[in-house]
C-alpha cells in the first residue's frame, strides 16, 4: 500500500535548512567529532575526581545523558548531568565539569560556568565559540572547539563524542568501539532513510502511528529511559508535538494507575512506544508485558529495540532512530522541523529581564 512518506520530496518539502540531510550525515559527524576529540589537549588529572559533571541545556546536554549511561555501566566515578543556572554545592576542587553549549552563548550554561570556576573544579568547555569559549580561554581552562552553524539538536555527535573520548583518555571510562559503532550508524541510516519504502521502514511506520496522537515513551531500563527523553526533545522540536516519558520499573509504582482513567482525559488516541535494549532481565520483560496487558485498548503499544552488540552501539543506534522518527512525523504534521519560534521568542523576552 502506497504511503505519503514514500512520495519523492514529501519528507523534505518543508525542510529548507536540510534537517533530514543532517540526520543522514550523523555517522560522518561522529567521525569528525572523534578527530577533533583526539586532537584536543586535555588537562592532567592529578587526583581522580570525586564527581564528573556535564552542565548544559537542550541539544547541548543530550550527549551528557549518553555519557552518563556509559558511566553507570562501566565507570567508577559518578557522572551527573546538570540542567540549570547553578551547580550543586558539593562540587569542589579536584572535580571535573564539562560546560557544554553548542553556541557558546546559552545563558544558563554561562551562569553554571561561573559556579564551576568558583568551585575550583577543573573545567572543560565544549563549544563552537561564543562567550563560553572566550571566558574559558581567558580563565585558562581547556576548550574543545567544534564547528558551529547548525541547530544544536542536530549536533549530538559533536557534543557527545568529545566528552566521551576525553573521559576515556583521562582514564575515567574504558576504551570505546568507535569504528564499529559508526559503521552500525551507517547501516541504520541506510535502513531508515527516505528511500526505504514504508513497508520496510520502521521509522516511517512509527511516525505514522504517532501522527495525530499523543505519545508516551517508555524506557525499559535506565539508559533506555535517558534515550526516551532525547526522543521526546526531538519530537517536541522537530515535529512540534507533545510527548511524555517514563521508565521501567518506576512507572509500575505510579503511572500504571494513571491509565485507568486515561481514556476520559480528552485524548482521542494514546500511543505507547517501549524502548528496549534487547538484553533486559526476565523481570523487566515481564513488567513491559504485564503493563501492556493492563493498559489494554487504551493505548496501542509498539516496541523499538536497540541494535549492536556493545553498549555504545546499542545506546547510539536507539538514540538515532528517534531522529528519523521525529523528522518523518514533522513531515506528516506539515511543519518545518528547523524552526524554533517559541524558543526564540522566549529568549528575546528573557533578555529584557534583569539578572
Amino acid at each position: 500500500m502506497h504511503h505519503l512518506l514514500d512520495d519523492p520530496g514529501f519528507v523534505t518539502r518543508l525542510d529548507p535548512k536540510g534537517m533530514f540531510a543532517l540526520a543522514v550525515g550523523f555517522p560522518d559527524q561522529c567521525r569528525r567529532a572523534l578527530d577533533i576529540a583526539q586532537a584536543a589537549d586535555l588537562p592532567e588529572l592529578e587526583v581522580r575526581p570525586t564527581v564528573v559533571m556535564l552542565t548544559g541545556l537542550g541539544g547541548s546536554a543530550a550527549g551528557g545523558d549518553l555519557v552518563r549511561a556509559l558511566f553507570e555501566a562501566n565507570g567508577s566515578t559518578p557522572f551527573i548531568v546538570n540542567r540549570d543556572y547553578t551547580l550543586p554545592n558539593y562540587l569542589g576542587v579536584g572535580d571535573l565539569v564539562f560546560c557544554a553549549s553548542y553556541s557558546g552563548n546559552t545563558e544558563e550554561t554561562l551562569s553554571a560556568y561561573d559556579f564551576a570556576k568558583r568551585s575550583g573544579a577543573r573545567v572543560i568547555a565544549v563549544t563552537s565559540g561564543g562567550k563560553l569559549a572566550e571566558n574559558a580561554r581567558s580563565d585558562g581552562h581547556t576548550v574543545i572547539s567544534i564547528p558551529g552553524g547548525q541547530p544544536p539538536r542536530t549536533a549530538l555527535g559533536l557534543m557527545f563524542i568529545p566528552v566521551l573520548n576525553a573521559c576515556e583518555r583521562m582514564g575515567l571510562l574504558p576504551a570505546q568501539d568507535y569504528a564499529e559503532t559508526f559503521a552500525l550508524l551507517d547501516a541504520c541510516a541506510a535502513k531508515w532513510g527516505e528511500g526505504v519504502p514504508f513497508a520496510d521502514n520502521q521509522a516511517k511506520q512509527l511516525a505514522d502511528a504517532l501522527h495525530g496522537r499523543v505519545a508516551v515513551l517508555y524506557g525499559l531500563g535506565f539508559y533506555q529511559s535517558l534515550v526516551a527523553n532525547r526522543w521526546k526533545g526531538q519530537i517536541n522540536e522537530n515535529a512540534k508535538n507533545l510527548a511524555f516519558t517514563n521508565g521501567f520499573p518506576e512507572l509500575n509504582h505510579n503511572e500504571i494507575l494513571g491509565w485507568i482513567k486515561a481514556n476520559e482525559q480528552g485524548v482521542a488516541e494514546w500511543v505507547a512506544l517501549v524502548l528496549e535494549d534487547g538484553t533486559e532481565s526476565e523481570k523487566m520483560k515481564a513488567r513491559a508485558r504485564i503493563t501492556e496487558s493492563l493498559v489494554g485498548e487504551k493505548a496501542k503499544f509498539f516496541h523499538v529495540r536497540a541494535e549492536g552488540t556493545r553498549l555504545l552501539q546499542r545506546l547510539m543506534s536507539l538514540t538515532y532512530f528517534g531522529d528519523f522518527l521525529s523528522l518523518y512525523l514533522a513531515a506528516l504534521n506539515g511543519v518545518d522541523p528547523e524552526t524554533i519560534d517559541s524558543i526564540n521568542t522566549l529568549k528575546s523576552e528573557l533578555a529584557k529581564v534583569q539578572p
